[in-house]
């Protein structure tokens, strides 16, 4: 009996990455469901321009064998806070990542014109886990080369839901939405599609990371290290590190129906960035505990520990090859299976460029 695929959901990342670290819980799960065949990443973004960003960014693509995935930044005025715990100065110093500063990345807003021009209407899912500086910048543009739309209507016209780890409900004070108020507040009252808010309320009591730092199969993993290095650098987290950005991303691609109940209404931002609700509203809504909490923090830890499919092949055949060959025979065995990997790699971007132009006709 045939079985029914589910198509991937086709995904861009904007993020702050840096200031804190469950933005690496973030990217790994989307990671780690790309792999899976559930989403289909089209471009990372950072909302801060802090040197290096671009290549955290990159170091993370490039982990997970996807190098190629374009990365963004801001050109223009942007929050360049970073990481007090180094974390990311250890990634970019330990970890393969062509791209070496943020010159060498794309313009945020152009590269969130030229990939919503390129794809199917109402397609696009958009996840943010950091400012909203960068969608702001790109609901004010005009037409372009890669449109003849305006911001705002490309919007519309190519973005299926935005989903974002942002505000605290029903009302309060979250980081994301008060650090840049006038883009959280532009965005939210201009935003043409429905939006989905994962509020601080729902992060604050998921726990990641212990699993994770205490998997001692798991080496040289950038995942591991911002983990390993943070988590024992603040009692809070002595438990492991809230998931806040984590359950964005997993209710973006998976749904929200397993665990969570949606409260529909619309977001109001005061200009000191903070929040209060709107029932009366329509098009947003913001997720309201469903299950137990310890089942998403579970789910999350698992999905966090996953590792790249080409690393997990050379670990097991590489102790294979141990157990049978002299050394010689177990180089050219590796690199052999090196070059499979390498051809498996190439076809797998070769089929999604293939999908990509038949999705936009």
């Amino acid at each position: 009996m045939a079985q029914n695929r589910v198509k991937p959901v086709p995904v861009i990342f904007d993020s702050d990455m840096g200031p804190d670290y469950d933005d690496v819980g973030a990217i790994t799960i989307l990671h780690t469901l790309a792999d899976k065949g559930e989403a289909k990443i089209l471009a990372t973004m950072a909302s801060t321009n802090y040197e290096g960003v671009a290549g955290v960014l990159n170091v993370f693509n490039t982990y997970f064998n996807k190098p190629w995935i374009p990365v963004g930044v801001p050109k223009g005025t942007a929050l360049n806070l970073r990481d007090w715990q180094h974390w990311t100065d250890t990634l970019l110093a330990k970890y393969p990542h062509k791209i070496k500063t943020n010159t060498e990345a794309a313009d945020a807003v152009k590269l969130y014109r030229k990939i919503l021009a390129s794809q199917p209407d109402h397609s696009v899912t958009i996840i943010t886990v950091g400012f909203l500086t960068n969608l702001s910048n790109l609901l004010n543009t005009g037409a372009d080369e890669y449109s003849s739309l305006t911001g705002k209507e490309l919007v519309k016209k190519k973005v299926k839901q935005l989903v974002c780890m942002a505000g605290r409900f029903p009302s309060g004070s979250e980081f994301n939405v008060m650090k840049d108020a006038p883009s959280s507040k532009n965005v939210y009252e201009n935003w043409d599609t429905p939006v989905i808010f994962s509020g601080f309320e729902i992060g604050v009591k998921i726990k990641a990371g212990l699993p994770l730092i205490h998997n001692s199969t798991i080496q040289n993993s950038p995942v591991k290290d911002a983990f390993r290095i943070s988590i024992p650098m603040a009692a809070e987290d002595s438990l492991g590190r809230c998931s806040w950005d984590e359950t964005a991303v997993l209710v973006a691609i998976r749904g929200y129906n397993l665990f969570y109940d949606l409260h529909k209404g619309k977001i109001v931002v005061a200009a000191d960035g903070s929040n209060t609700w709107d029932d009366k509203g329509i098009g947003q809504a913001y997720l309201v505990e469903k299950a137990d909490y310890k089942t998403v923090q579970d789910l999350i830890n698992e999905l966090i520990m996953h590792q790249p499919v080409s690393k997990i092949i050379n670990k097991r055949s590489i102790g294979q090859v141990r157990k049978n060959q002299s050394t010689g025979s177990r180089i050219a065995k590796i690199e052999a299976l090196n070059r499979k990997i390498d051809k498996i790699e190439a076809n797998i971007r070769r089929r999604e460029t293939e999908i990509s132009r038949v999705e936009a006709q």
